[in-house]
């Protein structure tokens, strides 16, 4: 049976400035993140929109989410931010904070991958994408996030990459969730009034590829390769390469790392 909570049920859950999100859940959808930024001229306020199976889900570099129902916790928050889009640099990486913390409160040793990736054993386990609308007075963003519950094995074929799904030992889901909804709220809300800076060293904690060799790619090209050291006060990937430490902004560039002697 698909998983989708009644918004009563979640609201009962909210604290901090999760309980003034609007929360919104479909059987169905193409895409909550396409849903939502139709919408953003006509919020009012923060929405959530939780859908029980998207099947038209976005990912980064224009990529498709892969999921299945009941196999995939899969949502968007639409969020508006008073900063102007420049200074919403480095949102991925806060968001990923949230994310990770509110695994762990459900017993998920997760970490983070630059830029947007939640890894569980060094496999990915939820991805992030960011999508953003202009405001007469701010920005909307819509904060998207799929979570693999489970990889049956058709879902698992369709995916390009190695992934986790949450343990098998039973995990409540809706606890989950608005373990997510008051995370996210409150990053989101402290991300809007200082920016990433007071983020940077939480996500230097759960940073999976610390002190390992990796490769920054650009279009499938390798532009730079060194040792992964941790992010900067502004989201850069810091990296000690034979030439030096250099800084490495998200832009469409991926992170790849290399096998042992590569």
């Amino acid at each position: 049976m698909t998983f989708l909570p009644s918004p009563q049920q979640l609201a009962s859950r909210a604290t901090g400035p999760a309980r003034q999100v609007a929360l919104e859940c479909v059987a169905e959808t193409g895409s909550t993140n396409a849903d939502l930024l139709a919408r953003a001229p006509r919020l009012s306020g923060p929405v959530l929109l939780l859908a029980g199976h998207q099947t038209a889900g976005r990912g980064r570099s224009g990529r498709t989410w892969q999921s299945a129902a009941d196999a995939s916790l899969t949502f968007s928050l639409a969020w508006k931010f008073q900063r102007a889009l420049p200074q919403l640099v480095g949102l991925p990486l806060a968001v990923g904070v949230a994310i990770a913390d509110a695994l762990r409160e459900s017993g998920v040793q997760a970490q983070l991958k630059w830029p947007n990736d939640v890894l569980q054993g060094g496999q990915k386990l939820a991805g992030v994408l960011i999508e953003t609308s202009a405001a007469p007075d701010g920005v909307w963003a819509v904060v998207g996030i799929g979570i693999n519950l489970a990889l049956p094995p058709a879902l698992a074929a369709r995916i390009d990459r190695p992934a986790a799904a949450l343990p098998s030992q039973a995990i409540d889901r809706e606890a989950l969730l608005a373990s997510l909804l008051n995370a996210l709220a409150q990053v989101l809300t402290d991300f809007d009034a200082a920016g990433l800076a007071p983020f940077a060293a939480r996500w230097n904690a759960l940073h999976a590829w610390r002190g390992e060799a990796v490769a920054v790619l650009d279009q499938g090209q390798v532009r730079q390769q060194g040792t992964a050291l941790g992010i900067d006060d502004a989201g850069r990937l810091l990296i000690d390469t034979t030439d030096g430490q250099i800084a490495v902004l998200s832009g469409d560039v991926s992170l790849r790392r290399l096998d042992p002697g590569a």
